[in-house]
C-alpha cells in the first residue's frame, strides 16, 4: 500500500500515512477552506488499510487547533478505524495536546468516549523563553 503524505500548511495539517513503516500522524492545525475536499485522501486511505491492516495501530493525532467540519471527518476517521478492533486487530489512538490546552484532552476524552477505541493521553509542557 502506497503511503499517503500530505504537507503542512497555515490551514490544514501535516498528514504521514504509512502502512509498512508503521506511521500513522495527524499533526498541526486544522481548518482548511474545504474539509470534505481535504479529508477525502485520509478517508479513503483509510478504508484501504481496514481492508489489510497491520496486527497492531498506533494513530497519533496531534492537532493544536481544528474547526467544526474537520471535527466531523476525524469522528469519521475514527469509526472508520473502530473496525479494526470488531475484527480482532490492536488499535490505540495517541491523542496529544498541550498541558494548558484542557478543552483538547476533553475533546480527546469525547472521542474516546464516542467510538470506544483506546485513548493514550500525552501531555505536553509548552516550554516559554
Amino acid at each position: 500500500m502506497e503511503p499517503l503524505r500530505i504537507q503542512a500548511t497555515s490551514k490544514t495539517p501535516e498528514v504521514l500515512l504509512d502502512a509498512s513503516n508503521e506511521v500513522f500522524e495527524i499533526k498541526g492545525k486544522s481548518v482548511p477552506n474545504d474539509a470534505e475536499d481535504f479529508f477525502h485522501p485520509i478517508t479513503s486511505w483509510i478504508e484501504d488499510y481496514v481492508s489489510k491492516p497491520n496486527t497492531t495501530t498506533l494513530f497519533k493525532i496531534e492537532l493544536e487547533y481544528f474547526n467544526i467540519s474537520s471535527s466531523k471527518r476525524i469522528l469519521n476517521i475514527f469509526y472508520k478505524l473502530h473496525e479494526l478492533i470488531e475484527k480482532g486487530f490492536d488499535l490505540v489512538v495517541e491523542w496529544h495536546y498541550n498541558e494548558d490546552e484542557d478543552d483538547m484532552l476533553e475533546v480527546g476524552e469525547d472521542y474516546e468516549f464516542m467510538v470506544r477505541i483506546p485513548f493514550k493521553y500525552i501531555k505536553h509542557s509548552l516550554v516559554h523563553h
